[in-house]
């Protein structure tokens, strides 16, 4: 009987360490794959910066009405849901699913759904919500062409007054062990008056021809910098994910090891007892 529960252990034993194996080996691509999106992150930064300075300068100079920052009355609202294509990474989609839906119930009716992301789409058609639009295939270096076709959409639904604002639920990006789901607002734009300019820009047109100029190109990069956050955020918690998975298999390891070695000792020390037994009953 202690031979069967030996070679039952030492099956789950090599099932565990292959896990470990493959676990340990996705937590060091994710690793890499992080380092090289951070570095994507922090070298869009000041372009984005640079744009979104430009941007509020803008925004500052125009006198009078402007669709962009008026809004176009119409309603509805459009909402953008950044997830991954692949999974096994913690609570990233679901975090990022749960805080789209927590806006969608808000107003079921007057709300238009957008995915990137594969595992995003099958979480909404596991719950029947109505996805819009699918992005699926933006690979894993997305670049401002990638955003163009996206930002294009948005600008076409919002100057034809299919919708009257649009929000992007993305994963920001804070460190390798924190990330957070957050809804950022990208039309109608906002001033912000509380910003100071380090630049003083001077136009030879008309703040309202050169907003209509730069809209696409400021949006481009807002979703881009959106998107680096969450792949950035996606690597981390595919990290960590893996990194605690490795841990837990080792611990499992180590409970098999020593209830494998009990069973073995008990099975030696019956075996001597029998031996024994036989020898005083041969005097």
């Amino acid at each position: 009987m202690a031979s069967i529960g030996l070679i039952g252990i030492r099956r789950r034993m090599k099932s565990v360490t292959n896990t470990q194996k493959i676990t340990k080996a996705m937590g060091i691509v994710a690793t890499s794959k992080l380092k090289k999106s951070r570095e994507r992150l922090d070298g869009n930064i000041n372009y984005y910066n640079y744009v979104k300075e430009i941007k509020n300068y803008i925004l500052k100079a125009i006198e009078g009405k402007n669709i962009y920052i008026d809004g176009n009355k119409n309603g509805k609202k459009l909402y953008i849901c950044i997830t991954s294509n692949l999974g096994l990474c913690g609570g990233y989609n679901v975090n990022a699913v749960n805080e789209t839906i927590n806006k969608l119930i808000k107003d079921k009716k007057n709300s238009i759904l957008m995915v990137v992301g594969k595992k995003g789409k099958n979480y909404f058609n596991k719950f029947k919500i109505n996805v819009e639009r699918e992005f699926l295939d933006l690979g894993e270096e997305p670049d401002l062409e990638d955003m163009n076709s996206i930002s294009n959409l948005i600008l076409n639904m919002y100057t034809n007054k299919d919708v009257s604002s649009v929000y992007v639920i993305y994963t920001k990006f804070l460190s390798s062990v924190k990330q957070v789901a957050e809804t950022k607002k990208i039309l109608p734009l906002e001033v912000n008056e509380n910003n100071d300019l380090d630049h003083n820009f001077e136009f030879e047109i008309d703040p309202q021809d050169m907003l209509e100029n730069i809209i696409e190109t400021y949006l481009d990069e807002e979703l881009l910098n959106l998107l680096l956050n969450s792949k950035s955020s996606e690597h981390a918690a595919r990290m960590t994910a893996m990194d605690a998975a490795t841990k837990n298999a080792k611990d499992i390891l180590d409970k098999l090891n020593t209830e494998y070695n009990r069973i073995r000792q008990s099975a030696i020390t019956e075996e001597i007892s029998e031996i024994i037994g036989g020898a005083e009953a041969q005097k």
